[in-house]
């Protein structure tokens, strides 16, 4: 990228992770300039390079590369002393350490601020664990998918008659990298002014808790248990929901009377505007059945492509997609959310881009190095 290069150019950021969590937010990190060496153990490393079924040669894997593109890789042994000796030399030259291990874990291996101050005054370690590392289940292993079940967001999700159901994708695994990233960042800051540095925590519970924003402080302070919504509705505004068209679905946001006065115009329904059951937001949610026929009727006579070229901005809506058409689509390749870097064995590696801009240009992107690529170059010949 241009001008002064990428934000985090100059810092060292040391990781032992695996999965989901930890690797999603140091991926980051690395894309935005930070030198992430990826610690791995010398028998196969982060357990997620041998994930298929689409693998890309030994070790190295497209779902691990979903989650660690940027990184450096070098392999120790972290229980041996000559592994320790090569990590504390690393340490001495970085800035963080970042963990996603089982609670008691870190200081056990001699990875949390007490361990290492001696090393470094300044250094920032952070700690994304499943459930903490203060508390009764802080060896406990767990995951994105159990924390939705336990957090009350299964619940909240799927239709009413339906069981209830986990998001499609690990949602919970990267808000809590991305929660530890802010953490970490902010206490660098700090430590580049005062020359201290500490420990970092957070975990999949704690994050998956603070998800339930609203609807946890409506049963904390009225003792509101919110229910399912049919068509994956807003729970308290309408119409907020699926519609079914001639070809498909598509979702309608009318989160204010605006743009509800608006979809009545572009679907021809003035009739609706004066009608008692539907005034406005809240009322609307309270007839959202006798809502949901009127206009069902009204989606179905069009395909989806023409009532969003009718809508053209007009109101909040989207298609409702399948996985390889929001991939393929063409407003997915005008803003450049699809990619490719060089792979060893891929050649053209497709991927997301990184969600962030700086100074309109996306970030420049590269495959994570092969199992223990770096050792030479990181630890020396010896390795």
């Amino acid at each position: 990228m241009s001008g002064a290069g990428k934000p985090l150019e100059g810092i060292r950021v040391l990781t032992l992770e695996q999965f989901g969590a930890g690797p999603y937010g140091t991926m980051f990190l690395a894309e935005l300039g930070a030198e992430v060496i990826k610690i791995e153990s010398p028998q196969g490393g982060d357990p997620s390079r041998q994930v298929g079924p689409y693998k890309l040669g030994e070790n190295d894997s497209e779902y691990f590369q979903a989650w660690n593109l940027g990184k450096k890789s070098v392999t120790l042994d972290m229980k041996s002393a000559e592994g320790r000796r090569q990590f504390e030399a690393l340490v001495k030259g970085a800035d963080c350490v970042v963990n996603n291990m089982r609670g008691t874990q870190p200081a056990k291996l001699g990875i949390d601020y007490a361990s290492l101050k001696h090393l470094k005054p300044a250094i920032v370690c952070l700690h994304i664990s499943a459930y903490g590392r203060d508390n009764e289940r802080r060896d406990w292993p767990g995951y994105d998918f159990l924390m939705q079940a336990e957090a009350g967001l299964m619940e909240l999700t799927g239709e009413p008659d339906g069981p209830p159901t986990r998001v499609g994708v690990s949602m919970i695994d990267s808000m809590s990298g991305l929660t530890g990233i802010v953490g970490l960042l902010s206490c660098l800051l700090r430590a580049r002014t005062t020359g201290q540095g500490c420990d970092v925590d957070t975990c999949l519970y704690d994050v998956a808790m603070h998800q339930l924003t609203y609807p946890g402080l409506w049963y904390l302070n009225e003792g509101d248990v919110s229910p399912r919504v049919p068509r994956s509705a807003h729970l308290s505004l309408a119409p907020v929901q699926t519609f079914p068209t001639k070809d498909g679905w598509i979702f309608i946001m009318c989160m204010t009377q605006k743009f509800w006065l608006n979809l009545c115009e572009v679907t021809g329904r003035g009739d609706l505007v004066t009608d008692p059951r539907f005034p406005d937001p809240n009322t609307r949610a309270k007839n959202r059945a006798a809502m949901s026929d009127e206009l069902d009727a009204t989606f179905r006579t069009r395909t989806t492509a023409e009532w969003l070229a009718s809508m053209n901005g007009l109101l909040p809506a989207a298609p409702v997609h399948r996985l390889d058409q929001a991939l393929d689509s063409s407003f997915a390749r005008e803003t450049g959310m699809v990619t490719a870097v060089s792979h060893p064995v891929k050649g053209d590696l497709r991927i997301l881009a990184n969600p962030l801009r700086i100074d309109g240009e996306r970030l420049a992107q590269s495959a994570c190095s092969p199992l223990g690529a770096d050792n030479e170059a990181l630890l020396g010949k010896s390795s």
